[in-house]
């Protein structure tokens, strides 16, 4: 028999190695900013066009490269990182494995002109799907100036798999915004389309944060700076009433290397322990320096996964020290009614530790690792309560002695907090969409009255006995089909706003909305830019009335829409998703009969009255006969 097993050809295997290291475009402008940052470079400049797919451009002003250096780092395995296999344990520089640079010219177009400072001539380099096309000297500033054109040009079936710009370029800012925060001693900006997105000069940490998210993240931070024999941790967390309700906005560095770690971020929710609403994520940029030979980084192509030597030890190490930072700056104050209400940093606040000025970092480390897990309060027993805390408590109790009562007779128009959404006031505006007769099953003609539970599902009779509706889900149900219809006949009517508000979102965030504001304006909104990363609402949809917060509205639209946004979904639908979710009246709204009644006759209306947009039934129907014979059985 013939042999069967033969080497594949280099373009074929270049281009398998290109499917772990180029997923997206986003993964070409890691490698090669990391690159220019591997360099010495002190000024990188990044340039886009159409989400990264027509143009990756990468200009810096690094060491550069000689002719032959220019041809070989083309070369799978080819690097100036690495010289021997001990060497991966001593590894400060981003990238070692030396695949990039040959993993995109397999699937691109690439351009490369380089010159070093003590040249007076550079080189250029164009190489088409792994082949070279062009090597000659060229005049070029110092550095390398690198652009990768028509990604996937030669893999269609790659290039069909991207997703719509918006979310390609959301992947572009994730990786810039990364590197530029390890980076804060390096000049950084984005181009994209010819709109310069970010301008980011050399400066600290905390300067690159709000130059980044915003200058209203500024009195959001709090600093966390502490030192060990073992690792030193250092940058910023975010205050407990900033958290956010989705993720991407939780970054730690290892060395100054991006890495995604749900262990390490355990650890710092475990820090904010009881001070976060439900589902809410806090802000963090969080460093952590150790000897590289405690950890192991060629565990992914990507780079963004490591290995730690002692990871229980680093995980204490960190939740110690958020603890302390939180508690140092009078972020978990006691309440004492007897005293002058202040925040003190020489309370307890109810850690399993001290953070007055009689502890150190070292300290709480050691009666840390000295306490014994138990199986209350996450681990480890508090302390004894004080005096002082057995008065707080009875001052609480007496404060909230008729609570119960409270509960009873909620106020009208009170929506609390649900799975750590943020609250916002919806007031109802049903429209009446006319009586059904008795064959096309009447849910609200000649009947009981509906009535509420908790303020949050409604009790309707039927014939054969009574449906338990979620009034949430089955008001995100009727808003969803609602906002999917007026977006494809495009028949709103606008409420203009007497006096209009602006509101600013991290650069990020209005490069997203941006794209999608248009369709946002056929909702029945009337927003506009307003300059850099700013808009102005001139008008809300007609029928949200009830003065509502429209720059809550809309943040939280976005949020909503920033979660849908991997689902696959197209425009219309994922912001038909969103602000049905947005503006749906939430559990804890007291309704009224009439409002109950329409509320039920138009969801009945809708083509899928049984699940919400998010798959959530809508209502559960119990029957007489069923009801009987769950008494019988128990």
């Amino acid at each position: 028999m013939a042999d069967i097993i033969q080497l594949l050809p280099e373009s074929i295997a270049n281009q398998i190695a290109a499917g772990e290291v180029v997923q997206r475009p986003a993964s070409v402008v890691k490698e090669l900013m990391e690159n220019a940052i591997d360099a010495g470079a002190k000024s990188v400049k990044l340039i886009v066009k159409d989400a990264g797919k027509a143009l990756i451009q990468v200009i810096d002003d690094g060491c550069g490269m000689s002719e032959t250096d220019a041809r070989m780092c083309f070369e799978r395995h080819a690097t100036s990182k690495i010289r021997a296999a001990s060497d991966l344990f001593a590894i400060r520089t981003m990238g070692f494995r030396g695949e990039a640079m040959a993993s995109i010219a397999a699937v691109a177009q690439v351009e490369m002109k380089t010159r070093q400072h003590n040249q007076e001539l550079g080189t250029r380099i164009a190489i088409e799907a792994s082949k070279l096309v062009v090597q000659e000297p060229c005049q070029c500033s110092p550095g390398s100036n690198i652009s990768v054109k028509n990604l996937f040009y030669n893999v269609p079936a790659r290039r069909n798999f991207l997703k719509s710009n918006p979310i390609e370029m959301r992947h572009i800012l994730d990786e810039f915004q990364r590197i530029a925060l390890a980076n804060e001693d390096v000049f950084f900006s984005l181009h994209n389309n010819g709109t310069e997105v970010f301008h980011l000069p050399v400066g600290n940490l905390r300067q690159r944060i709000v130059g980044i998210f915003g200058n209203n993240f500024n009195p959001k931070l709090v600093p966390v700076k502490e030192e060990t024999d073992v690792m030193s941790i250092g940058g910023f967390i975010g205050k407990p009433e900033f958290a956010r309700k989705t993720r991407g906005e939780q970054l730690f560095f290892v060395n100054n290397r991006f890495i995604k770690s749900g262990y390490l971020h355990h650890a710092v929710m475990t820090a904010y322990e009881e001070l976060l609403p439900k589902e809410t994520y806090p802000f963090y940029v969080i460093f952590l320096e150790m000897d590289p030979s405690r950890i192991d980084i060629n565990v992914h192509p990507t780079k963004q996964e490591i290995k730690f030597d002692d990871e229980r030890l680093v995980y204490n190490y960190l939740r110690v020290a958020v603890r302390h930072a939180l508690g140092s700056h009078s972020i978990m104050p006691e309440l004492d009614f007897e005293a002058e209400t202040s925040f003190s940093a020489t309370k307890n606040f109810g850690l399993p530790f001290s953070v007055g000025p009689q502890s150190d970092f070292e300290e709480e480390m050691s009666q840390t690792r000295r306490q014994e897990p138990t199986e209350r309060n996450g681990g480890f027993e508090r302390p004894t309560t004080s005096p002082r805390e057995e008065s707080n408590l009875r001052n609480w109790q007496k404060l909230y002695a008729d609570i119960e009562e409270m509960e009873e007779t909620p106020k009208q128009g009170f929506i609390p907090e649900e799975e750590g959404e943020e609250p916002i006031t919806i007031g109802s505006n049903w429209t009446s969409i006319g009586e059904l007769d008795d064959a096309g099953s009447s849910f609200s003609k000649n009947q009981k009255e509906p009535y509420q539970i908790q303020s949050s599902f409604i009790i309707s009779h039927i014939k054969s006995g009574f449906m338990l509706i979620d009034q949430q889900a089955a008001h995100e149900r009727i808003l969803y089909e609602r906002y999917l219809e007026t977006l494809e006949n495009k028949q709103v009517f606008t409420q203009k706003e007497l006096f209009p508000k602006t509101f600013t979102l991290p650069t990020a965030d209005a490069a997203i909305f941006g794209d999608i504001m248009s369709t946002i304006n056929e909702l029945g909104f009337d927003i506009q830019e307003f300059g850099k990363d700013s808009f102005i609402i001139h008008g809300i949809p007609a029928d949200l009335t009830g003065g509502q917060n429209e720059v809550k509205l809309i943040e939280t639209l976005l949020e909503q829409y920033k979660r849908n946004i991997e689902l696959s979904l197209d425009l219309k639908e994922n912001l038909a998703r969103s602000m049905a979710r947005s503006a749906a009246t939430k559990r804890g709204t007291n309704l009224s009969v009439q409002e109950m009644q329409a509320l039920i006759d138009q969801l009945f209306a809708c083509a899928m009255p049984f699940k919400s947009p998010s798959g959530r039934s809508c209502f559960l129907s119990f029957d007489m006969d069923e009801l009987e014979e769950m008494f019988v059985q128990g």
